[in-house]
This record gives structure tokens, C-alpha cells and sequence, in this order.
């Protein structure tokens, strides 16, 4: 059999390639997957849950730890081995910081801007190139964010005979597969109008990229949030320059971009604001403190919309990009008499996986939420049966879930699977196959 072996340039080149009919095509692929992961059986589905072992993470030197996610499909059999560097993690007795600490940490940072045309809170993209920021600003105990996350290593199929078919780079793949993922609600909400992304990584760029390919023509403002200003320029001057993105740029006259970054005297205003504004939030960052304070979605003010905001940047029980308060009134009864008019809840988190984002998910972990407070995104597709489940909390079925997906406060969890890495794995050899990319080895 011949070996397919595909390099990040590949992936990159048949990725960039796809289509919005594409990008659906993978996304129902990846959405079966996980909902024979949720509800398969052994005798039903090489997808299901018992197929899929839990990842094992070994620490090893300069902060760094790598990964073995083994899974398994109905047709293939695999392994990612990815190396990260990992956020440093708090000592045990630091107890997470208040709402006044945030904002004291990020009002009292500095730094100095050097220009011809000193950048204003959110400067215009055709400025950018003239700007040079020397900044002063203190870091949290996360990565500081001019630093890449990016995995390191590779995903080998096998199929379910035991025959390698396939070896593919991991950086992109994994970033792609988590914003496909990430994504899945995404399509199905009402208004999409305004999106918030904290980040300025590989993940970032995969969640605007196919924000853009799905909902492009309704979206007119993309507000990126970044520890550090100028990786986050530079992601700006991928998407303003880069010819794989000017079909997007060109197809929506509407649309704009702006960066913010805390090296701006204004960043708590903005942060506060672009929260507020936004109908999806995309939290893209290894961070081990909140993105921002609770106050900005749980109060009365900050209730009023309906949002979607997925997490997918931390992964490790120390880590957290959301403040456990928000996932618990997420999660709090609904008070049927209530003095204030906010956006409908669920009454859940939707998780990738219940077992680990329990085990693995700060944010989780740090709200105390029991397993009856989450339900895994694979149940949520097949809405009818996902329905019962919302008639057992004394919802209303089917139409309530379907508003609230649409249009109420969703908040989605991702620590990420093996099985989402096999399922577009095995996509992504099909397509280089028929579009000749990458390297044959045959008779491997």
C-alpha cells in the first residue's frame, strides 16, 4: 500500500484551497464522527467513546509537554504525538484573581509607542506598517503571547487492518480541526454580526478564516484580542496581504478588522466594549487568568445578548481563558421571575468530551460543575434526541433547543480528541490524493 506523507505546506495548500461547500463537507464528516462518539457502541461504530483512549501527556524540559492521542475511526487507526510549550503553571495556593485584580493588572501596565503617527486605541490596518510598539507591559504566568503555541509533531493513520497509509504534519491540522469543531454551532446561530477573537496564533487565524468561508457575508466586524500588538499585526498583514485571503477580503465590503492590545492606555474600555458588542466570542489562548473580568457577560448588562463564546485555547486543569462564575450562571436554574430581560440559557456547558474535559478543562474543573451540567457536543447534533434531554430539565424540547443554540448564551468547551484529528486526518489524505499533493512512498 502507498504511504501518503503530507507536510504543514501541504496541509496548508489544500486547506487554503477549500471552498465554503468544502469546509461544510468536512465539518457534517467531523460532526458524525463525534456523534457516534457520544452515542456509538463498540458493535456499532469504530468512533465510539470505548475506542477512543484518553490522551497521555509526559512533561519534558523549557516548559514544554508532549501528547499521545491514540483514536480510532470505523475505517483507520491513529496516533498524534505533538509536542507544546505549555503555560507556567500558578502555585497550588494561588487562589484565581479577582475582577479588581484583573483590571489592576491591566491599568497599571505601560509602554511606549514610537511613530511617526502614534497609533490610536484601534489603529487602521493600512497604518500598521509605520508602527513600532516598545512595550513595558507585565505578564500573567501564561505564555507570553509573541511566543508560538503551535504543536510540534505528526498524526499517523493506519488502517483498521494495521497498514500505515498515511504520516501528515500536526501544526495546522490541529489548528483546523479544533476551529471545524468549534465552528459547528457557530453556523447555526442567528446573528453573527460582530466576532471577538482573543489571539493571535494559528488557532486564531483558522477560527476567522473559517468564520469568514461560513457566515462571511454577514460578518462586519472582526475585533482581535492580544496580549502582544505586534504578532497580532502580523497576523492582520496575513489576512490584508496574502493572496489566499483576498477572495475573503473582497467578498464583503462591509468588513473590518481591528487589533487591541493592552500595551493601549484605552484596552480595559475596548475590552469591555468588544466583549459586550460581540455575538461570537472565540478564546483562542493558553492563558491561565480570565480574558476578561466575569462582570462583562454575567451581569444584568452583559446578559442581554445572546452569545456564542468557545474555549478551546486552554487544556490543562491549571489553565483557563473563562471565569468559573461565568460557566456556573450558565449553568445556575432559571429563575422564571426575574427583573431584567437577558438572553436565554441552556442550562449547560457543551463540552467535546464529558470524561475529559472533567478531568482536563480548568475552566470546568475551577467552576465545580458536575457531569449533569455538561453535554457533549456529539449528543447536540442529532437534535431530537438532544431534545429529550432538555424536556428532562424542564425545558421545552425541541423548539427551546433550537432557540438557544440559535440564539441564546452558549458557552462550548474543547480540550480536543484524537478522534477529530483521525476524522479530518483521513479527509485531508483523500483530497491531496486527488489534487496530486504531497509525497508517495510506495509499496511502504
Amino acid at each position: 500500500m502507498p504511504l501518503t506523507i503530507l507536510s504543514d505546506s501541504d496541509i496548508n495548500s489544500i486547506l487554503y484551497a477549500l471552498n465554503r461547500d468544502d469546509v461544510l463537507g468536512l465539518q457534517n464528516n467531523l460532526a458524525e464522527a463525534l456523534h457516534e462518539y457520544s452515542t456509538g457502541t463498540q458493535e456499532t461504530t469504530g468512533c465510539c467513546q470505548s475506542n477512543q483512549p484518553q490522551r497521555i501527556a509526559i512533561p519534558a524540559s523549557n516548559n514544554q509537554t508532549t501528547l499521545f492521542m491514540p483514536a480510532s475511526t470505523s475505517t483507520s487507526r491513529g496516533i498524534k504525538i505533538a509536542t507544546l510549550t505549555t503555560s507556567l503553571e500558578p502555585p497550588r495556593n494561588d487562589s484565581l484573581p479577582s475582577i479588581a485584580s484583573i483590571r489592576s493588572n491591566t491599568s497599571t501596565s505601560g509602554s511606549s509607542i514610537s511613530s511617526s503617527n502614534a497609533p490610536t486605541p484601534e489603529t487602521p490596518i493600512s497604518q500598521m506598517s509605520s508602527i513600532s510598539i516598545s512595550s513595558s507591559t507585565k505578564t500573567d504566568p501564561s505564555i507570553t503571547s509573541s511566543q508560538s503555541t503551535s504543536p510540534i509533531g505528526s498524526l499517523t493513520l493506519l488502517t483498521s487492518a494495521g497498514t500505515p497509509y498515511a504520516f501528515l504534519a500536526a501544526s495546522t491540522l490541529t489548528a483546523f480541526r479544533t476551529a471545524l469543531a468549534s465552528t459547528t454551532i457557530f453556523t447555526r446561530r442567528t446573528n453573527v454580526h460582530t466576532i471577538c477573537v482573543f489571539g493571535a496564533g494559528t488557532q486564531a487565524l483558522w477560527h476567522i478564516r473559517l468564520a469568514l468561508l461560513l457566515r462571511g457575508s454577514e460578518i462586519h466586524h472582526v475585533h482581535v484580542i492580544n496580549r502582544n500588538f505586534e504578532r497580532a499585526r502580523k497576523l492582520m498583514e496575513t489576512i490584508y496581504t496574502s493572496h489566499e485571503w483576498e477572495h475573503l477580503r473582497k467578498s464583503n465590503s462591509k468588513l473590518d478588522f481591528s487589533i487591541v492590545s493592552n500595551e493601549y492606555g484605552e484596552y480595559n474600555r475596548l475590552l469591555k466594549e468588544h466583549v459586550r458588542k460581540a455575538d461570537a466570542i472565540f478564546c483562542c489562548t493558553p492563558s491561565t487568568t480570565p480574558l476578561f473580568p466575569a462582570e462583562y457577560l454575567t451581569s444584568a448588562e452583559g446578559r442581554k445578548k445572546g452569545r456564542y463564546v468557545s474555549a478551546i485555547g486552554s487544556y490543562r486543569h491549571h489553565m483557563i481563558e473563562l471565569h468559573p462564575e461565568i460557566l456556573r450562571q450558565a449553568v445556575a436554574p432559571e429563575h422564571k421571575h426575574h427583573h431584567h430581560k437577558h438572553a436565554e440559557r441552556g442550562g449547560v456547558i457543551v463540552v467535546d468530551s464529558l470524561e475529559a474535559c472533567l478531568k482536563e478543562a480548568g475552566e470546568v474543573k475551577q467552576a465545580g460543575l458536575s457531569p449533569e451540567q455538561l453535554v457533549e457536543i456529539g449528543e447536540l447534533l442529532m437534535v431530537k434526541k438532544a431534545s429529550m434531554k432538555e424536556i428532562e430539565r424542564g425545558g421545552e424540547g425541541e423548539v427551546g433547543l433550537k432557540r438557544w443554540l440559535q440564539a441564546g448564551n452558549v458557552i462550548y468547551k474543547s480540550v480536543g480528541l484524537g478522534l477529530m484529528d483521525i476524522c479530518v486526518g483521513e479527509d485531508l489524505v483523500m483530497l491531496a490524493r486527488e489534487r496530486g499533493l504531497g509525497t508517495t512512498v510506495e509499496g511502504f
